[in-house]
């Protein structure tokens, strides 16, 4: 996602091209992808010019969006999942003495979470990949 963010409006990326930036496995990359598209996070192009990129801008996809497609709920335990698809019937959570605590600490994950956008992340990653060049001519120039 932080690729597309970084080339937003640049139109569709390959696969091919974010796996092999970010040294991971197509096949791998081909799984994200759909689940990106299926929560409409993503747009596919085919063709020869294909690709993915993002459905809207980087400032309007937080970063809990992000992980509820690619990990499901934000939850520490699955008796506070906030989604009730994936809530089992725990007959214990009415007497759970930990319960409060685990929605607790789920809801402080999503709403950090909701507080960061993908553009959050895309000047970070090239702020410090800008650092990491200019120590590396430094080093050379030494």
């Amino acid at each position: 996602m932080v690729q597309l963010g970084r080339r937003f409006g640049t139109g569709p990326v390959s696969l091919a091209d974010i796996a092999a930036e970010e040294d991971l496995p197509r096949p791998y990359l081909e799984q994200l992808a759909m689940s990106l598209r299926d929560a409409e996070l993503v747009v596919s192009t085919r063709g020869a010019r294909g690709g993915y990129e993002l459905a809207r801008p980087p400032e309007a996809i937080p970063m809990a969006d992000v992980l509820r497609a690619l990990e499901g709920p934000l939850a520490p335990m699955i008796c506070a999942s906030e989604d009730a698809e994936h809530v089992p019937g725990c007959d214990r959570t009415s007497r759970c003495t930990v319960n409060l605590l685990w929605l607790r600490i789920r809801d402080a994950i999503a709403g950090s979470l909701e507080s960061i956008t993908l553009a959050d992340l895309v000047p970070q990653r090239s702020i410090a990949i800008e650092a990491l060049g200019s120590r590396s001519r430094e080093a050379v120039t030494a």
